[in-house]
Parts: structure tokens; C-alpha cells; sequence
């Protein structure tokens, strides 16, 4: 087993690659008490995204490869975790977007029901091929992982990264990917989420437009929407996020282990 990854740390994406002495029809993998979806890239060779979520803590985990029935054919490699320090952001936002009204916590309790089921399906067919690309071309300017403070209330950490891209600006999607929602939600606005396969999703909120239906399949580079200002925000900007076999992911640590990541310890 070898693991290369931008660091071990909460919210990095890991490329696990497990060698086989002889050909098998499939591997299982398990870490962070979740089995992963390993796929084939030759005969003897098998490879896996592993997610570590934000609130993973520091210590050592271990990742277990199982290839058949016998002792010799499971092995164990530690992976050790190490803290990771996030900043604090204080955002003022419409009250109503910290502390909604009773009138809409049924339309907050559904929503939050149906995107947390789309986090923990995994589709058994991997849909990307080429390594990801940015939605949109400017650099974040708010860190993933960032503890959120609305109005002088702590609220969830942020577990996307947000671009400063102006209104109107499309967004591409960063790989092929089969629509699951594209609607109006109460937090993230107008949203769009693509399952990638195998438990790999991306998130694109706040947006002006959407511009794709649920149950269309897009190509890499294909216009998914328009940036905008939706739901709970300080102004125009993308929001994407990325999820991982449920885990929240740093959509820049995807983007890095899709393409060559360092091998670490």
C-alpha cells in the first residue's frame, strides 16, 4: 500500500494505491470506521480516495486492505494524523439566515435530510477519468475548514472554499458527473450537486442560475450555472464543496491528489 496526499491531515483527500501479487476480481478497504471504494487501474493494480473529515482528531488510524479470505492476503498500514489549525472568519449576514423563523425550520429539516442522503450514497461507477479543474478561474479567498461566526454566533466550520468570482460568471463542472440536485435551498441558494461516483460529490451554491436539470449527466468543462449571491452570503461568489464517502473535503486537496500528489509516511 502506498498513500500520496498534500498532508495527513483533517479535510485532505489521500490517493491510495494497493499492489497485488496475482489478479483479483476486487479489494475492500477500510479507514476511519468507513469502507472505501477502490477501482481497478490494471490487472494487479488497484487504486481509492480516502477522505479525512474536518473533524477527524489527531492520531494514528489504521487502513486496512483485505483481498481474499486467507491471513496473507489482508494487510494493515497506520496512518498517523496531524492537527491542522483554522482560522476564524466573522461574517454579518441577514439575522433571518442565522436564527431563521419557525415558519421555515420544516423546509431547513427536509433539506438538510436529502442532502445529507446524497452525501451517503455511493454510486458504484466511477465517472471521472481525467484529473479535476477548477469550476471557475480565480483563487479562493476563504479557506476550507474556517470556524464560522454569523452575526457574533458560532456556527458550523466552513466545509467548502469560496472563489470571488463576479455575478453572472459561469461554472464549470470540474469533471464528468451525474446531476443529483439542482434547486433552491434555504442556506446554500441556488444549488447544484454532481455525484462523481463511488461516494465522490461536488457542491456549487449561492449560485444566480442554474443551468442543469437532476438526472442529466455532465461533461467536464460543462456550464452548470452562474455564480451569484443566494442564500445565506455577504455577496456575489462560488461556493464549492466537496464530499468524499461522506467526509467533508477540501475541494483544493481533490484537486492535488488527482493529479500528483506527494507519497507520504
Amino acid at each position: 500500500m502506498t498513500v500520496a496526499a498534500r498532508a495527513l491531515q483533517p479535510g485532505e483527500v489521500l490517493m491510495v494505491t494497493v499492489t497485488t501479487p496475482v489478479a483479483g476480481d476486487r479489494i475492500d478497504l477500510q479507514a476511519f470506521d468507513h469502507k472505501w471504494a477502490p477501482y481497478k487501474a490494471d490487472a494487479t493494480t488497484w487504486k481509492a480516495l480516502v477522505g479525512i473529515d474536518l473533524d477527524i482528531k489527531p492520531g494514528t488510524y489504521p487502513m486496512v486492505v483485505t483481498a481474499g479470505a486467507t491471513p496473507e492476503a489482508r494487510a494493515t498500514r497506520e496512518l498517523i494524523v496531524v492537527e491542522k489549525k483554522f482560522v476564524t472568519r466573522n461574517l454579518t449576514v441577514d439575522d433571518a439566515f442565522v436564527n431563521p423563523p419557525e415558519s421555515v425550520q420544516a423546509r431547513i429539516a427536509e433539506e438538510a435530510a436529502r442532502v445529507t442522503k446524497i452525501w451517503l450514497t455511493t454510486s458504484p461507477t466511477r465517472l471521472w477519468t481525467t484529473p479535476f479543474d477548477q469550476p471557475v478561474p480565480e483563487s479562493p479567498n476563504s479557506a476550507f475548514g474556517s470556524r464560522s461566526v454569523f452575526n457574533g454566533e458560532a456556527r458550523s466550520p466552513h466545509s467548502g472554499a469560496d472563489f470571488p468570482s463576479p455575478a453572472g460568471s459561469p461554472i464549470k463542472a470540474p469533471s464528468t458527473g451525474d446531476v443529483v440536485l439542482a434547486e433552491n435551498l434555504y442556506f446554500s441558494g441556488n444549488t447544484v450537486i454532481l455525484d462523481h461516483g463511488l461516494g465522490l460529490y461536488s457542491q456549487f451554491a449561492h449560485l444566480s442560475e442554474i443551468g442543469v436539470k437532476a438526472g442529466e449527466r455532465v461533461a467536464a468543462g460543462q456550464i452548470v450555472g452562474k455564480v451569484g449571491a443566494t442564500g445565506r452570503v455577504t455577496g456575489p461568489h462560488l461556493h464549492w464543496a466537496s464530499r468524499l464517502g461522506g467526509a467533508r473535503v477540501d475541494p483544493l486537496s481533490l484537486l492535488d491528489a488527482l493529479r500528483q500528489p506527494k507519497p507520504v509516511r
